[in-house]
């Protein structure tokens, strides 16, 4: 990857409510609220060709007008830098997926 870049550009994996969600973002970091990840200025890929992608199209709608976004830390699946823009999508977590959410110990206060 090139290190001239201005701002680098994650890819964020995580499962929310029986999908897995993959959302691109250009500010991630550990929120002051216990647990969560903050994700900012969120990216949708460049709209080049007439075709619409409904999964990303639904994303777009859900996430309008939210200038920030906490994710629970133990939904995360993966984040990754990334050099651009990919497909922002939807999709349904399959029983028997081998994605799963990284189990955490209990909170402050949690026996």
């Amino acid at each position: 990857m090139s290190k001239d870049r201005q701002q680098p550009i994650f890819r964020v994996i995580f499962l929310n409510q029986g999908q897995v969600f993959e959302i691109y973002a250009r500010q991630i970091f550990q929120s002051e609220l216990w647990g969560f990840l903050e994700i900012e200025e969120l990216v949708f890929g460049e709209r080049s060709q007439m075709l619409v992608d409904p999964s990303e199209e639904k994303l777009k709608n859900q996430f309008e007008g939210v200038s920030r976004s906490f994710i629970p830390m133990h939904s995360v699946v993966r984040i990754d830098e990334v050099e651009r823009v990919g497909q922002a999508r939807i999709s349904e977590a399959k029983a028997g997926s081998n994605v799963m959410s990284f189990p955490m110990p209990p909170g402050p206060g949690q026996n």
